[in-house]
């Protein structure tokens, strides 16, 4: 168990290496800084010295080389139009995008597996097929798209307006639709999962054998077939996720939700380079944290993996 363990954990060092590089190259793609921070009008030699003093005149293996070397000392690089850490503009946002996406992710679970037992207990009635064309709905559809329904019909229907205040103050009612809109396709996901762990599981010999036995139907459903079932969901955690935190950078644009999403948005549009490559770091390294949280529960919870490694 240890050997995996220590496996995937090297795994996830790996992938924020390849992160780390491929955002570092690919973001310089997109044009020169220097330019974009200069004046429109402003000769070589200024936009000379904003070159230097964003060390973008040496070559860029130097340039990568003392990247990841600041890193590893903790400087994360600061904004070129604030003025701000880095790290100090992710943590002032990043309290409003862990509130959306938590609710999102709590919405998506809950009624996601909800729906799905009802279905694997309904199998091929009408309320199993009602919620398979649901969670097919949810699943296909784009939550900008989604997002733009919901304000428009709270704006034009009941006149409220579901965004978030332009001074950052957030309520519950500006929290439950971009939360709702963020966790639908999940929802839609898990719904399914669930409906096909469950029917597995309850047509296994072992369920049948303990309807044999007499076990009564709520013993079988709670104590053995969810907990055989919820193996497989656990996995569809840790993919939804990746999902989720996509997601929030869209959802956080359309309801001017304060977060970390719509300030990365804002730093690629102003060319804020080093805000960039640290928003795209700290996300690669949550989900990468969180899958290898979920790959490490899922070795617990799976006795086939624990045998295997013993």
């Amino acid at each position: 168990m240890t050997r995996i363990i220590l496996f995937r954990v090297v795994r996830s060092l790996i992938t924020l290496l390849i992160a780390v590089t491929i955002v570092f190259f690919f973001i310089r793609l997109s044009g020169d800084p220097a330019q974009a921070l200069a004046p429109p009008d402003a000769p070589p030699e200024v936009v000379e010295a904003y070159r230097v003093k964003l060390g973008l005149d040496k070559p860029l293996p130097v340039q990568y080389a003392n990247y990841v070397l600041g890193l590893f000392q903790g400087d994360f690089g600061y904004s070129i139009h604030t003025g701000k850490s880095s790290l100090t503009l992710f943590l002032d946002r990043l309290p409003a995008t862990l509130l959306l996406g938590g609710t999102a992710l709590a919405i998506a679970v809950v009624f996601g597996i909800l729906i799905g037992a009802v279905a694997a207990l309904n199998r091929n009635s009408f309320i199993d097929r009602l919620v398979m064309g649901f969670s097919v709905f949810a699943f296909a559809m784009p939550n900008f798209f989604f997002g733009l329904v919901v304000i428009l019909t709270g704006a034009l229907v009941f006149g409220v307006f579901f965004g978030a205040a332009a001074n950052g103050h957030i309520s519950l009612l500006l929290l439950l639709p971009p939360a709702a809109t963020l966790g639908l396709a999940s929802m839609g996901a898990f719904a399914r999962f669930t409906r096909s762990s469950l029917l597995e599981t309850i047509n296994q010999p072992f369920m049948m054998a303990l309807e044999a036995r007499g076990v009564p139907a709520a013993r079988r459903l709670w104590r053995h077939a969810a907990s055989n079932a919820a193996i497989p969901i656990v996995t569809m955690l840790g993919l939804s996720l990746g999902g989720l935190v996509a997601g929030a950078v869209v959802t956080e644009q359309v309801f001017a939700w304060p977060g970390v999403g719509q300030l990365l948005v804002r730093s690629v549009a102003t060319r804020d380079i080093a805000v960039v490559q640290f928003l795209v770091l700290a996300v690669t390294f949550s989900m990468t944290f969180a899958n290898l949280a979920v790959d490490i529960l899922y070795s617990f919870l799976d006795p086939r993996i624990r045998r295997a490694a013993s």
